[in-house]
């Protein structure tokens, strides 16, 4: 069990990929009943307790929007996680727009969400040189990445303040047996304890939902998680408040 309460990161990506199915070619007309509009779901979700808002500005614009990420940026009152790739397209619109952390991700076109961590030993150099200019405007880095003791080692040497523990094969090995969920619960401890030795805050995210959040909740280090699928999913049942509050009672125990 944490001694400190773990924050919790609400990923809006997916409200616009509700939005993008209907309105794709009308995602900027706010004022056209254009719904669901992200940022109104990030400031309802700011109001139930979220700790921060993540958006993926992915290369293909297939959900989030760069207006999407310019109006986040003024609107919202708490940190602003902005996941990207490491291209020099994404790194301009960062140091442009400044959100207080960016998460570098590796992107597929193929994938529908992320799937699997950053390279990080492959990637070194540019990781570095990307650390280095966001740093530089006062931009927080986080990596995401598998529970590798190699590649959280690397993670710890190109300057990041974070790491984030790809959480999706512990996800997927939830549904196949305890034991198969417990061996990946222990890889992401292995990394969580190696990464917190290094200096690194650690965050965790993908894949965790209400049910599986009673386990990773044990993991060590904790300092944030980042949930959107789960949150946006349940949101269509009880409203994004209820959801929100819901989901930080259960990732710090108050729910049982």
């Amino acid at each position: 069990m944490q001694s400190q309460q773990i924050l919790l990161g609400v990923n809006i990506d997916h409200s616009a990929t509700v939005r993008q199915a209907r309105y794709r070619e009308h995602a900027l007309d706010r004022g056209r009943m254009v719904e669901p509009d992200p940022v109104e779901i990030a400031l309802h979700a700011q109001r139930a307790g979220a700790d921060g808002i993540t958006m993926h500005l992915r290369e293909d614009r297939r959900h989030i929007q760069d207006s999407d990420v310019r109006l986040m940026r003024d609107m919202i009152q708490v940190p602003l996680n902005l996941e990207m790739a490491c291209t020099q397209e994404m790194l301009d619109i960062a140091l442009e727009v400044r959100p207080d952390v960016v998460l570098l991700v590796p992107e597929g076109r193929q994938e529908v969400t992320t799937e699997g961590g950053l390279d990080v030993i492959g990637g070194r150099d540019n990781i570095c040189t990307m650390v280095s200019h966001l740093g530089a405007v006062g931009v927080e880095t986080s990596l995401f990445i598998d529970p590798d003791p190699e590649q959280v080692k690397t993670a710890a040497q190109t300057g990041c303040a974070y790491v984030e523990l790809h959480t999706g094969a512990f996800a997927s090995a939830f549904y196949e047996s305890r034991e198969a969920a417990r061996y990946e619960l222990e890889r992401l401890r292995i990394a969580a304890d190696i990464a917190a030795n290094a200096g690194l805050k650690v965050n965790a995210g993908h894949g965790i939902n209400y049910v599986n959040i009673r386990m990773v909740r044990e993991l060590p280090h904790l300092h944030e998680m980042n949930i959107g699928h789960s949150i946006i999913s349940r949101a269509l049942y009880t409203g994004i408040t209820e959801a929100v509050r819901e989901m930080k009672a259960l990732m710090n125990g108050v729910l049982r």
